[in-house]
């Protein structure tokens, strides 16, 4: 079968026992990095030395036919180098050829970035959504089209685009938004800083170091009356925002459409 196996995100004390187990008596070790595969071993103190396999974002398509296929005859163990293999990690692919191939696939839990960021948000945590990493071009556009979404939102980030980041989700979702930057999670620096959007742009303004993962509280129920959202408009203006910009903003939020409330914001204005 194929084994799903989650790794430490930072504190090797959290690997479980069932992964060790695992890794002592694995005969093919799938990897996204074969190094840090093996560091991992050796820091665990397994002395089992088993096939060792790449499998990353470059190959991972040619790749995970011929692992299928090792999988029939024995277990093929799969890691990425923190976390569990496919959140954000290679290993969808592989799991979506070994189910079509009929060939059973299971996994270990284990440490999860993004459950330990959302926990440790202070955020509500009954209904979430993880939108992966933010898009390096239309990231703006992106956050605006979830500035409406009721649910708490879990981003990860790279650190020398958080300070951008955090910048566009303030000019989309709101100043006042609640959000929380949790930094090297599990490692001997963690950090965790909560606030609103606003108050967390100007705090990593010169960005940050390590692994990132951005929680962003859900929408707060909104009323859709025009005058209501023409006068968020107007404030968001007043603040010193773009009236596209913010016109675009609170039509997502409100769910009005866009060009309607820019026009009657403008004819406002013009008023």
């Amino acid at each position: 079968m194929i084994v799903l196996a989650a790794t430490p995100i930072g504190n090797l004390g959290d690997a479980s026992r069932r992964l060790i187990e695992a890794l002592e008596n694995a005969e093919i070790v799938v990897a996204e990095d074969t190094r840090t595969a093996v560091h991992l071993m050796r820091a665990l103190g397994v002395e089992n030395r088993p096939r060792l396999m790449p499998l990353h974002e470059h190959n991972e398509r040619e790749k995970s036919a011929e692992l299928v296929e090792l999988a029939r005859e024995t277990d093929v163990l799969v890691l990425t180098d923190a976390g569990m293999p496919s959140v954000s990690d290679p290993g969808f692919v592989l799991v979506e050829t070994a189910i079509a191939a009929g060939v059973t696939v299971t996994a270990l839990p284990g440490p999860s970035a993004v459950l330990t960021a959302l926990v440790l948000s202070g955020l509500p945590t009954d209904r979430f959504a993880f939108e992966g990493f933010l898009p390096r071009k239309g990231r703006a556009g992106a956050l605006r089209a979830l500035a409406a979404e009721p649910r708490t939102l879990v981003f990860f980030e790279a650190p020398h685009r958080i300070a951008a980041a955090l910048a566009d989700a303030r000019d989309a979702m709101g100043s006042d938004r609640r959000a929380a930057v949790c930094r090297e999670l599990t490692k001997k620096f963690e950090e965790v800083a909560r606030g609103t959007l606003a108050e967390l742009a100007e705090r990593f303004a010169e960005g940050a170091r390590g692994e990132i993962v951005l929680v962003i509280d859900g929408a707060p129920a909104r009323s859709s009356d025009l005058p209501t959202a023409l006068a968020e408009v107007a404030s968001r203006v007043d603040a010193g925002e773009r009236l596209k910009d913010a016109a675009a903003a609170v039509a997502a939020a409100t769910g009005l459409g866009t060009r309607e409330l820019y026009e009657a914001a403008l004819a406002a204005r013009r008023g």
